[in-house]
């Protein structure tokens, strides 16, 4: 509804407006609630979506927050600012074939901010950030819900009146108090969800605004419309969802200002009505509004476009298996299950999983399967809903139900696969806009039991038992979503079938040095899914450490054929046939390896490895030198260059290298001890000494530092220091090799020179 009045003789027009909404059919009539002025429920909703979510503050980086953060060079101050309108979410271009086309630069953005701000990476900063945002839609959702459920009205002062506070306050509740939000919230690259949300409800509310009667008397403003089509482009530019606000703001415009009856419109365009021009459309300036907002998005998708490039984004079948079938048959009706799944999340959100991919929901492959009933009724449920919502004789529940189902299925359309193929089953982060429209239906559902219950307050204590539930249980989410280790064993029992889920537990076990459990995970990971390389070449790697070469080897031999361009197995592959003495087949694995990604330090420093171990000195000293080109601060390749020239006499080749590495990583005492070594062999005792002491003071407990540093006192002449140092060495590794026969060396030395002075 939309209502301009202007009475200056009116004592109260606030309230003489109230009193006209009243005659209209409202929610707040049936609604067994509380109400309260807006300013308190705003700070209701505000503290309650804080409680819901806070204990998520001091989390780590978990699970996809590694690539999009810590490993994404967008965010750090040396990628000039400009790379990120040509980079995608985790920091590739666009360009590249390996790209998945999701382009949020403003996301990105706010992470550097937060990075530069913190001085590194330090969560706490961005999961607070995240908190916020979460607690500003939540406020925002009051006046968002107000409008949609009861109405845009303003008074004579251009005042927006809120004819459904108790309603308002209900919904914003349900939706502030989610648990499904938990991943957008709790994990920090959701930030790209609430953003997208923010802006997607400044648009809605600027398009809104667009419909205040001005000085001059216009109907609506231009400039307002405007600001909403720019809002939503920005909304785009933190997630691709943003976009689909320009769609709802063309229908809230035809059904709430123009009151358009849907199903008389589609008689009158089949039966060619000449009353046509009087149903609306060209009511108000409907038309030139929708041209504006199309013209707007064809606009922002064809900028994107071009940035993006024209090619699609590159999936696997394992993350989407169900768009790789290849029935039509079998791609729909499991594309009907994935909706089926999304509409449970939302009406029972108690199982929750990081990810849903990789055989956590089996492909429906015939009718016979009994999950067919789950698409049965959701579609049931709909098409009720949709009936209702175009044939109902009630103006109001046509419009409540109409902007529901909009606000329920069109934010999720991006992610329906109708459009292109997307890169998940089921992504809860997704359904964070669809779940306004889901909101509005259990609010108008709860009015309607409201007004046929005897007993209201037992239905108020009911719902007020629901969002006391779903708070326990966002937190309780919250907290899982703290550490890599409660989230990902958290997925366990709600997708047993899901070999990353085991993949994952694995790798966060090997990354605390408990190899055991850990691989018993991966092999659980490869038995459910036969074909997934990396939970191969992650337990070929185990394996190999704990020398069982053979299994290991398999392994990664058949990770390779499964995925001939695996450069990391290939290169795993060439370490174990080199530990096996198969040199050959090792130089030919390494090199594989270095073809399938070119530039890949780790591989030439193991390719020097093995050259080394042949004695081809100057093929391992250039694949060493290949990879600190690729890598400056690769400490081992720049340790074994100086060793090995060392080993070899080429001590000033040695010292200079050295030299070169210590201004690259002026801190690593590894290097700083290797240098020393050359030094002390080239009689620049002084110089290193205070290396040797240097690199002590880095790492104090290293016995092979003070075994050396005794060793060069005791060739420079410095016997009691080189006595000292020689039984610190000692102490800290009694079975250090040469160190105790030196000492004994030393010990009868002053033994002897104690008698001559005697």
């Amino acid at each position: 509804q939309i209502f301009n009045q202007h009475n200056a003789k009116a004592p109260n027009l606030e309230e003489a407006f109230h009193r006209m909404a009243q005659m209209e059919p409202n929610l707040d009539h049936d609604v067994s609630w509380f109400l309260l002025p807006s300013y308190w429920a705003k700070m209701v909703v505000a503290l309650i979506s804080f409680l819901c979510f806070a204990n998520s503050y001091d989390g780590d980086f978990v699970f996809d927050d590694s690539e999009a953060i810590i490993n994404n060079k967008d965010l750090r101050a040396e990628t000039p600012l400009g790379d990120l309108w040509y980079h995608d979410f985790w920091g590739s271009k666009l360009s590249s074939n390996t790209s998945h086309k999701s382009y949020r630069p403003l996301t990105v953005l706010t992470f550097r901010i937060n990075y530069l701000f913190a001085g590194g990476f330090y969560p706490v900063g961005f999961h607070v950030i995240n908190i916020i945002l979460h607690c500003t839609i939540s406020v925002l959702m009051v006046d968002v819900f107000s409008i949609l459920l009861g109405g845009l009205q303003f008074s004579n002062k251009g005042r927006r009146l809120n004819l459904a506070p108790k309603s308002s306050l209900l919904a914003a509740l349900l939706f502030a108090v989610h648990p499904v939000h938990t991943e957008c919230v709790a994990g920090i690259v959701g930030r790209a969800d609430l953003l997208c949300a923010l802006f997607f409800l400044l648009s809605f509310l600027g398009y809104c605004k667009a419909f205040r009667e001005n000085k001059e008397g216009q109907t609506f403003s231009v400039f307002w419309v405007l600001v909403s089509v720019v809002l939503g482009a920005i909304a785009m530019l933190c997630k691709e969802q943003g976009i689909t606000i320009l769609g709802l703001n063309a229908v809230f415009d035809a059904l709430v200002i123009n009151k358009i009856n849907l199903l008389e419109l589609i008689r009158k365009l089949l039966y060619k009505d000449k009353a046509l021009e009087h149903a609306g459309l060209l009511r108000k300036g409907l038309l030139f509004r929708i041209t504006l907002l199309m013209c707007g998005g064809a606009g922002i998708l064809y900028i994107r476009w071009r940035i993006m490039g024209t090619g699609p984004p590159a999936f696997t079948e394992v993350d989407n298996p169900a768009s790789f079938a290849d029935s039509l048959f079998v791609r729909a009706i499991n594309y009907n299950y994935y909706y089926s799944l999304n509409a449970w999340l939302l009406l029972c959100p108690w199982w929750l999983c990081f990810d849903w991919s990789m055989g956590c929901i089996p492909l429906i492959k015939s009718v016979s399967d009994w999950r067919i009933i789950a698409l049965a009724a959701l579609w049931f449920c709909l098409i009720g809903l949709i009936c209702q919502a175009l044939c109902s004789e009630d103006s109001h529940k046509r419009r409540i139900l109409t902007l529901g189902l909009g606000f329920l299925i069109i934010p999720f359309l991006p992610a329906s696969n109708l459009f292109f193929r997307v890169g998940f089953v089921v992504a809860e982060r997704v359904i964070y806009l669809p779940s306004i429209g889901y909101c509005i239906l259990f609010t108008y559902g709860f009015s309607l039991l409201s007004k046929q219950a005897k007993k209201k307050k037992i239905l108020a204590v009911a719902v007020l038992g629901i969002l006391l539930i779903n708070v326990m249980r966002c937190a309780l989410r919250s907290s899982q979503w703290r550490s890599e280790e409660q989230l990902f064993r958290s997925a366990l029992s709600v997708c047993p079938l899901n070999a990353k889920v085991h993949y994952n537990v694995g790798k966060n076990l090997a990354d605390k040095g408990n190899q055991s459990a850990a691989i018993k995970y991966y092999r659980e990971a490869v038995r459910l899914n036969p074909k997934y390389v990396h939970a191969m070449n992650n337990l070929g790697n185990i394996l190999k450490e704990r020398n069982e070469l053979h299994e290991a080897e398999e392994l990664l031999s058949l990770a390779v054929q499964i995925q001939p361009d695996f450069a990391a197995a290939w290169m795993n592959l060439g370490i174990v046939q080199n530990s096996l003495r198969r040199f050959e087949e090792a130089e030919q694995s390494y090199w594989t390896a270095i073809k399938h990604r070119k530039k890949y330090p780790d591989c030439y420093y193991n390719l020097g490895r093995l050259y080394a171990d042949l004695n081809r000195h100057i093929d391992a000293l250039n694949a060493w030198r290949n990879a600190t080109v690729l890598k400056p601060e690769h400490s081992l390749a720049w340790n074994n260059m100086i060793i090995l020239l060392d080993n070899t006499g080429n001590l000033a080749q040695a010292e200079a290298v050295g030299r070169e590495a210590l201004e690259l990583i002026p801190n690593d005492h590894s290097l700083m001890f290797s240098l020393a070594n050359v030094l002390g062999k080239s009689q620049k005792y002084k110089e290193s000494e205070a290396l040797f002491l240097k690199a002590i003071k880095a790492n104090p407990n290293a016995a092979s530092y003070h075994g050396n540093l005794a060793v060069l006192y005791h060739r420079w002449g410095n016997l009691d220091l080189a006595k000292k140092h020689y039984e610190v060495s000692l102490k800290l590794d009694p079975m250090a090799p040469g160190t105790k026969e030196n000492y004994n060396l030393l010990r009868r030395k002053l033994e002897q020179l104690q008698k001559k002075g005697g």
